[in-house]
Order: C-alpha cells, then sequence, then structure tokens
C-alpha cells in the first residue's frame, strides 16, 4: 500500500479503536432458539437473505467444552456460520451455556449419550431430513465421534471433525505430564478437581493463553505494525473477546479427559470405556473428515491424524492439514481459504437431497 493510501487507513482504524470501540464487527448471524433445556438448546440459523437454499441435509455444529459457541461465528467476515449460511446451506448448532458448580458432576456421557444424540435427532425433526451434516471443533469433535459409535443408527449422514486429538502422547503440552501421572496414579490431580467441582472458566482462559504465550506477548507489537491492516486488526479484537468469555468444565469431565484421555490415552488405539461400555470408533459408518492446524499446540497434526487409521467401518476417511492453530484451524483468516474449502468440497461430494440417503453426487 502507498503512503497516500496507508496514512487514511491509519488513521480510521486508529479512530475506530480508540473511539467507537474497535474494528471488529461482532454481530452474530441470527438465530432462532427451537428446543432444548438451559444446558442444552438447539439453535437454527436463518436462511441469508436472497440466497437459495441448497437441497442438501442440514449441517448441526457442536461446540466443545470451554469456548463460547460463537467460536464457530466469530466476527463478519470470518465466521464459519456465515460461510455455510451465504453458501445456502442449513445451519444449526447445539449451545450448552455457562458451566456452573452445580454441573459438576456431570460427565462426557453426557453429551455422548444425551445431548448430541438428542440435538441430531431435533435437527432432522425441525429441518425434515433424514440425517445430518455433523460436524464438531476440539473436544465437541470428540463427542461427536463418540456419540455417532455409540449409536450407529443415529441420523448422522457424514461426520467433520476439526482440531480434535485423540492421540495425547502426541501433544508435546501434555506428554510430560503423562508418567507423573502414571506415577502417582492420577491422584494428584483428582484432589484438586474433586475438590472444587469444576475447572473456572477464567482457569481455561488462562490455559488457553498460555498455549500461545508468544503471540500474546508480540500482540503489542503485531498490532502497530499492522494498523493499516483493518482486517488483521479485527481478527484480534475478535479472539480477545472469545478468550474474554470462555466457559468453564464440570469436574468430572476434566476427570476422565484426565484418566481415559491424558493417562491412559485409550482413543489413540480407538476405544474408550465410558459409562459402563466401551465406544470403538471403528463403528463410525459414515463419510469423515478430519483436519487438523499445522500450528496447533492444543491438538497437533499428529495427534489429529491418527484417528484416519482408527475409522475402519467408515466408507471414506479424508485427513487435511491446514494453517493455523487451535482456534485459526477453525475460524481464523487462512481458514476461509483452507479448512473452509475442504469442508465445502467434503460436504457437496457426499450431497445427498435432504439427507434422504442414496448415492454420493460425483466428485
Amino acid at each position: 500500500m502507498s503512503i497516500v493510501g496507508w496514512v487514511p487507513s491509519v488513521a480510521s482504524n486508529v479512530v475506530d479503536k480508540a473511539v467507537h470501540g474497535g474494528v471488529a464487527d461482532l454481530t452474530r448471524m441470527p438465530r432462532t432458539a427451537l428446543v432444548g433445556s438451559p444446558d442444552a438448546v438447539l439453535y437454527r440459523y436463518d436462511p441469508a437473505p436472497g440466497v437459495q437454499p441448497l437441497d442438501a441435509p442440514p449441517v448441526l455444529l457442536v461446540p466443545p467444552l470451554g469456548a463460547p459457541d460463537f467460536a464457530y461465528d466469530l466476527r463478519r467476515g470470518c465466521s464459519l456460520v456465515e460461510h455455510l449460511v451465504t453458501a445456502g446451506r442449513t445451519v444449526y448448532l447445539v449451545a450448552y451455556g455457562r458451566i456452573t458448580f452445580a454441573d459438576r458432576r456431570l460427565g462426557m456421557e453426557h453429551w455422548v449419550d444425551d445431548v448430541v444424540p438428542r440435538a441430531v435427532r431435533d435437527t432432522c425433526a425441525d429441518s425434515g431430513a433424514e440425517g445430518v451434516d455433523l460436524l464438531g471443533w476440539s473436544l465437541g469433535g470428540i463427542f461427536c465421534m463418540l456419540a455417532a459409535a455409540a449409536d450407529p443408527a443415529l441420523p448422522v449422514h457424514s461426520l467433520t471433525v476439526i482440531g480434535s486429538p485423540v492421540d495425547i502422547a502426541a501433544v508435546p503440552l501434555v506428554a510430560p505430564l503423562r508418567p507423573l501421572a502414571e506415577l502417582t496414579g492420577g491422584h494428584g490431580l483428582s484432589v484438586v478437581y474433586q475438590a472444587i467441582g469444576s475447572f473456572p472458566a477464567p482457569v481455561v482462559s488462562w490455559i488457553f493463553q498460555l498455549t500461545a504465550v508468544d503471540k500474546l506477548l508480540t500482540k503489542p507489537l503485531t498490532i502497530l505494525s499492522r494498523l493499516d491492516d483493518r482486517d488483521c486488526l479485527a481478527q484480534i479484537e475478535a479472539v480477545d473477546h472469545l478468550m474474554n468469555n470462555m466457559h468453564g468444565y464440570p469436574g468430572r469431565v476434566f476427570g476422565q479427559i484426565y484418566h481415559l484421555l491424558l493417562r491412559s490415552n485409550d482413543l489413540a488405539e480407538g476405544t474408550i470405556d465410558l459409562a459402563g461400555r466401551t465406544i470403538a470408533l471403528k463403528e463410525i459408518g459414515v463419510p469423515v473428515l478430519v483436519v487438523g492446524g499445522e500450528n496447533d499446540v492444543i491438538a497437533p497434526l499428529a495427534a489429529v491424524e491418527r484417528v484416519a487409521g482408527l475409522l475402519t467401518g467408515s466408507p471414506e476417511v479424508r485427513f487435511h492439514p491446514a494453517p493455523g492453530g487451535h482456534l485459526g484451524v477453525l475460524t481464523g483468516r487462512r481458514a476461509r481459504t483452507s479448512t473452509w474449502t475442504h469442508l465445502d468440497r467434503f460436504l457437496t461430494d457426499h450431497a445427498t437431497p435432504a439427507g434422504r440417503g442414496g448415492p454420493p453426487a460425483e466428485a
């Protein structure tokens, strides 16, 4: 950009940040609450004006615990929801609300056996479809996989998981803790989460920020050097807003993640014991798209890619690396031309009218 264009851009951005509170448009895509309870509400996003709806299965978005559901709708111009809706897709999302001390006894099975299956069936009932294109990010992706594996009859048309680690041994961030957990039998941390009942939102936010401490430290310099780049500044603001609105984890879920995933690394072998039975990922019988972030320290590529070899019952498994960290791979600026492109192609290749079965569309 020439100096002639640079100066007005910087001036406009500085004024908007200093006077108007920022440059990011955090307006959420309009949606309607359909059914549910305070701990799980199903929303349907409004169709985009003037866009012809696709005759395709509805997309159901499943968030993880910890992050707010607007991670899928981060900001205008960089929102997966906006992208899907403006493409003509019918989009639903199940939202959990804030986790409180009263939820401390909820385990992963609450989401695997109840929340996700109920959202899938309610989406089918509302849309008239026979199956949904199920999509989960991070722990939401693990919930989706386990729900589909636990009940192969669940009306799922396809499954997409983004940034969902199954091989915890491949996560450098927690790998050093595994020998210590084995040595203590997991009792050290167990005492902590059993005592406090849950992991509060500020702690979750602090942990997420710690994984990107280098970017946190250099953020002031990045902002100063990109004062002319409105899109970059908007993304930084949107990510800050998300980090300031993180949710807590129920103590029991955290305990299961600690014992079943971190200590035992059960999912790396394709099975997990949950609520008195064994769930095997090989039972998933629908096409699956797996996307991992090239710069993700929470769910590194190796930890995510491992699942591709475990989905032996799926008719097709696609794995794609994409640029970005744990949030960036889902809704970073480069996700618009990487992750979202892979998703569009996958959904199109496996499209059938309103999820009514039949062969997939030709690639």
